[in-house]
């Protein structure tokens, strides 16, 4: 399959089970998901489990590779309360294994009489330039995430060089026939922290994430969302990429993702 043919989502269904395109292929192993787009699927469950209160948080522990082959995935609520609820899900391959254990945080709105505060302005994205995505050569040299299925912008000063960075991201949706909310709409930019905020190249320090933990205190708005991504890497082998999220209106909330490193 050529990059032309890809259909323009991460996933495609039949029935329960999800078939990862291109789009969805990780950089370091052509038989393994990206594991951004497979989180909004997480999420997509999580909130048909609990649709009247709004997602809040999300965190997936990424126990094994998420396999190119598919997968399908079930939900549950741990609790329902009145203003706070909880969820789970599972991410399951076609052997019936667990490869993604996630939590969901949910809470239902209040009216309260105050002001959004901490506003902070970052522009707009298109005001920022094209460039390409932080990870520009693969392991495998096949279609994949950081391809076709991506879009990067960078504000004056920034690009895709090592180092603090921050970026506008946009991506297909992730099923062809579904608009996603826009907690799942942002589950991909979240995941790519530590690429932006990465301190070395790949080729010399390989940066994976054991997990992802997603925060957002307001939904986003629009198609273009940012990040300003930092990496903290020790000499033990592990790090952490810390990660502000945007949209043109302000801050939307961050992404953590704990790094093995080698």
């Amino acid at each position: 399959m050529t990059q032309a043919t890809i259909p323009d989502c991460f996933f495609t269904q039949d029935g329960e089970f999800f078939k990862p395109t291109a789009h969805t292929r990780g950089p370091w192993d052509e038989n393994a998901c990206h594991a951004g787009p497979p989180s909004g699927i997480l999420a997509r469950a999580m909130e048909l489990a609990l649709p009247k209160k709004q997602l809040c948080r999300l965190t997936v522990e990424l126990l094994r590779p998420v396999p190119f082959s598919g997968f399908r995935v079930e939900a549950q609520i741990t609790r329902d309360g009145k203003t706070v609820s909880t969820s789970k899900a599972h991410l399951i391959n076609e052997e019936g294994k667990t490869v993604i254990s996630a939590t969901g945080l949910h809470m239902a709105h209040q009216a309260i009489k105050s002001r959004p505060s901490h506003t902070r302005s970052f522009g707009k994205a298109s005001d920022a330039t094209i460039g390409n995505f932080p990870i520009v050569d693969t392991l495998h040299g096949l279609p994949a995430f950081n391809g076709s299925g991506v879009e990067t912008r960078y504000p004056d000063g920034q690009d895709s060089s090592p180092g603090p960075t921050t970026a506008w991201l946009k991506t297909v949706p992730l099923l062809a026939d579904e608009s996603p909310t826009p907690f799942q709409r942002i589950c991909p930019l979240a995941d790519c922290g530590n690429a932006f905020g990465r301190n070395a190249e790949p080729q010399q320090v390989a940066f994976m994430n054991t997990d992802l933990t997603l925060l957002l205190h307001r939904p986003p708005q629009g198609e273009w969302f940012g990040t300003q991504s930092v990496g903290y890497w020790e000499p033990n082998g592990i790090g952490m990429a810390d990660a502000l999220l945007f949209d043109e209106q302000g801050v939307v909330g961050r992404a953590l993702q704990t790094l093995l490193l080698r």
